[in-house]
């Protein structure tokens, strides 16, 4: 059996025996379950001795022989060395490239106007953003550090607050000179912009939490524009195209340079959700990764 075929068969056995079937493995190695039967039975061939009991019917769990059960711990933990040693040849060929994975309106709003400073320290690192709405693996995906808006709970990955925020209403300054708006269940009567890029179901704040934290507990605020991009409904908000429901972090620059205002300052909601510098948990921060981070927690403390 020759070397590529070696490995490959090691891998299908490993998976087969871990997963109790070969379809479980074929899931995992992206196969289809009768290769992986295949290389199962040529590594059964080269050692001469089977590696599974089989049932008749062959639908019952896979159970690895006794002379499996000897030799799979070593192959699993020779494949786990295996895997981490390519990984580190993939960080060593590719030493001065960082990939980061943010949500666009993070990276929009937050990381691109202050990234020069991070590459000032350290011009000999290429940041590239991964950026999107969808949770990444990072194992998969070789991203080496992120930011994440959440509760601070992701499997596989440590998590390490950066920023809380304000959730708060904002509009044009022209738009918020034409309206009369005494008192939160004013804004029930104009149009407001929905963010839908973060699940309600997770806590993130939406037009009626912060109208009953605002005390008005019974509004009807279904209509209105819907935008799946928090920096989208900052930029729709900003050219007077409704009212929207601001995160503070990815709106200050914007208030700052008056293209928005805040409307009932007097009211403070807090998130219930964070900015995390999230990273994987079963392994080391790279040196530039740990830089990045440290960069991350600077930039955060001065906001």
């Amino acid at each position: 059996m020759k070397s590529p075929a070696y490995l490959n068969a090691l891998r299908a056995f490993e998976a087969s025996a871990r997963h109790g079937s070969f379809s479980g493995a074929a899931s995992e190695l992206g196969v289809t379950a009768a290769a992986v039967g295949q290389l199962v039975r040529g590594l059964e061939e080269w050692i001469g001795s089977p590696l599974f009991h089989r049932s008749a019917s062959g639908k019952s769990r896979l159970v690895p022989t006794e002379v499996a059960a000897r030799g799979l711990p070593d192959i699993s933990a020779g494949l786990d060395r295996l895997s981490l040693g390519l990984e580190r040849l993939r960080e060593a060929t590719a030493s001065g490239v960082l990939t980061v994975a943010v949500s666009p309106a993070f990276a929009a709003k937050w990381m691109l106007p202050r990234i020069d400073r991070f590459q000032a320290q350290w011009p000999e690192t290429d940041v590239r953003l991964d950026t999107g709405l969808k949770l990444v693996d990072y194992a998969a995906q070789g991203i080496d550090i992120g930011v994440r808006y959440g509760g601070g709970r992701w499997s596989g990955l440590t998590a390490e607050k950066l920023m809380d925020e304000e959730i708060f209403p904002v509009c044009s300054p022209a738009l918020r000179d034409s309206l009369d708006l005494r008192e939160p269940a004013d804004l029930t009567r104009h149009t407001l912009i929905h963010d839908l890029s973060v699940d309600p179901d997770i806590g993130f704040t939406t037009w009626e939490t912060w109208l009953r934290c605002a005390g008005v507990a019974e509004a009807t605020v279904q209509r209105g524009l819907r935008i799946n991009n928090s920096a989208a409904v900052l930029q729709a908000a900003a050219e007077g195209q409704g009212i929207a429901l601001a995160r503070s972090i990815l709106a200050r620059d914007d208030i700052a340079s008056g293209r928005l205002v805040r409307l009932f300052a007097d009211i403070a909601v807090p998130a219930a959700l964070a900015y995390y510098v999230v990273y994987r948990s079963d392994r080391v921060l790279a040196p530039k990764a740990e830089a990045f981070r440290r960069w991350l927690f600077t930039e955060a403390t001065g906001i």
